[in-house]
């Protein structure tokens, strides 16, 4: 586990060396989500659960990202990485996991950690976020790499913030400075981690256990445009989905692990990061590439 670093303290990521406001050219990440250990088994209704799918799917991923050519910038993994809430049984044992595993990826390729209603609970509380950020991090933060600015966001605060008010005045009073801020940053692209989508298909359409509230979405999805958001990325449905607000573009990812449609299967998706747009595709974990082509 040495080689697990919390890079995410103080709203802000650490985990890349040298200047990263500038552009310096094409270059490519990689998006995973849900990796959620223990799901499996839980959904198939074990009695026993273990999680050891989800590890040999995690080591797919990583021993994939590891031989890139070229290496990714980074790899983010939206939400859920565990299946046991904050104090539920077996969470210590499903962290280390996922910690031992993820220790495995190539040291100069930094992993971005984005919280889900699992790692922070259904009803966050401020004991519950601590759980997590003293494990993993802060559970929202900004950062550069190469030319773009990128936001992480802690979309449970939206689904339920009934036990978090003040957790979430302060992340929503950041949030909207970091979205000013954006306008005259001079960054090349703007993008958004986070784990609940706005949306899946349509930006109107109605709450479900998916998506964020309707009028909230909305207004929120008004800023983002307004701030020059290029894409949002999220996971939690378990199936890939998304859509478009005006300029913005909504990606859903399938998961990891357990998928929600028995015709999916994991995997993880690949961004390509160029002067002209942000283009992605995703991959089965069987047929992820090694070698990138940037220019297509």
């Amino acid at each position: 586990m040495s080689d697990f670093k919390i890079e995410a303290r103080n709203r802000q990521y650490h985990g890349f060396s040298g200047n990263e406001e500038s552009w310096e050219g094409p270059y490519m990440f990689v998006v995973g989500t849900d990796p959620q250990y223990g799901m499996i088994d839980t959904m198939a209704g074990k009695k026993d659960i273990g999680w050891d799918q989800e590890v040999e799917l995690t080591r797919k991923a990583i021993e994939a990202v590891n031989a890139m050519t070229p290496r990714p910038k980074f790899f983010v993994v939206c939400g859920d990485l565990v299946q046991c809430t904050p104090g539920e049984y077996l969470r210590d044992e499903q962290e280390a996991d996922f910690i031992t595993e993820f220790s495995k990826l190539n040291s100069e390729i930094p992993l971005v950690l984005v919280s889900g209603n699992h790692d922070v609970g259904r009803i966050p509380d401020a004991a519950s976020i601590a759980c997590y950020t003293e494990r993993f991090g802060d559970d929202y933060y900004s950062f550069w790499a190469g030319g773009v600015r990128f936001l992480v966001l802690n979309t449970q605060l939206y689904d339920n913030d009934s036990k978090a008010k003040e957790i979430r005045a302060q992340h929503d009073e950041w949030l909207l400075k970091e979205l000013e801020t954006m306008k005259t940053s001079g960054c090349k692209h703007a993008v958004v981690f986070q784990h609940i989508p706005w949306f899946l298909q349509k930006p109107d359409e109605e709450k479900v256990y998916f998506n964020i509230e309707k009028e909230f979405r909305l207004q929120m999805l008004e800023k983002f445009n307004d701030a020059g958001v290029k894409v949002v990325f999220s996971g939690h449905q378990h199936q890939n989905d998304g859509g478009f607000y005006k300029g913005l573009e909504q990606v859903v990812t399938s998961a990891m692990g357990w998928q929600q449609r028995a015709t999916d299967t994991p995997g993880i998706r690949i961004v390509k990061v160029k002067e002209e747009g942000i283009t992605h595709q995703y991959y089965e974990m069987d047929d992820i590439p090694t070698t990138i082509d940037l220019k297509e």
